[in-house]
């Protein structure tokens, strides 16, 4: 099971700890990264690791990539995002169209983008002390 646990710290702040590594979420981005910007940060990586897993089981040895990933929020409610851009820059690797398509597919294995796709239900419950 993956969780993630937050724990306020001042104003807009949040510390995050999962998987025992801890990081901080600021929702005005000034002491930390933000909450978007967080699920943004999580598609392009897994996306990377989807890129070493293609490149290690095909012998490619793709490494020195990067992942860019972009969005913006709708200009009417809800807000969220309408629309996730991604780009990959393989810094010069050379990979013919058939690769290329390859990569493409593989690459949408990733959990991230698979959870993203699938529009999963969230459930919410507030434990207030009852």
């Amino acid at each position: 099971m993956y969780a993630a646990e937050i724990k306020h710290l001042k104003d807009f702040s949040f510390s995050v700890n999962s998987s025992g590594c801890e990081f901080v979420i600021d929702a005005k981005g000034k002491d930390g990264i933000t909450p978007p910007d967080t699920l943004l940060a999580a598609l392009a990586s897994c996306i990377g690791v989807y890129i070493r897993k293609y490149s290690e089981g095909s012998k490619l040895g793709l490494e020195n990539f990067s992942v860019h990933a972009e969005a913006e929020f709708s200009k009417e409610p809800p807000m969220c995002f309408k629309e996730i851009k991604v780009s990959i820059d393989l810094k010069g690797a050379k990979l013919d169209d058939r690769r290329l398509k390859a990569l493409v597919e593989f690459i949408k294995n990733c959990p991230v983008h698979n959870t993203l796709a699938a529009h999963p239900s969230v459930e919410i419950k507030i434990n207030n002390g009852n």
